[in-house]
C-alpha cells in the first residue's frame, strides 16, 4: 500500500545553500523521514531561481511539494535524505 499523506515538520525546515536544497523532516504513515528538495523544484515551480527566498518559495508551493515528497519517498525510502527532484514532479 502507497503512502498518501506526509505532514512537513516546518520546524526542520533548512536553506543548505551549499547543496543548494531545502532540507526538512517528515512524517508519513508513523514514520520519520529526512527530505532534501532540489532547487531545481523549487525554480521548476516558480519559474525564477532562489535567491535567498527558497524557504518562502517552499512554503508558497508546499502542497505540490509534499506530492513530489511522496513519489520521491516511493522511489527510495531508504535514502538519507529523500531527494526530490524535478523528476518527481507530476
Amino acid at each position: 500500500m502507497a503512502i498518501d499523506r506526509l505532514e512537513i515538520d516546518m520546524g526542520t525546515l533548512l536553506d543548505n545553500i551549499d547543496e543548494r536544497q531545502v532540507e526538512f523532516s517528515g512524517e508519513a504513515d508513523g514514520d520519520e523521514y529526512e527530505f532534501a528538495v532540489q532547487y531545481d523544484v523549487l525554480e521548476a515551480l516558480s519559474g525564477d531561481a532562489p535567491d535567498g527566498d527558497a524557504i518562502d518559495m517552499f512554503n508558497r508551493f508546499s502542497d505540490t511539494i509534499v506530492d513530489a515528497a511522496l513519489s520521491a519517498l516511493a522511489r527510495n525510502a531508504d535514502a538519507q535524505p529523500i531527494v526530490v527532484s524535478e523528476s518527481d514532479l507530476e
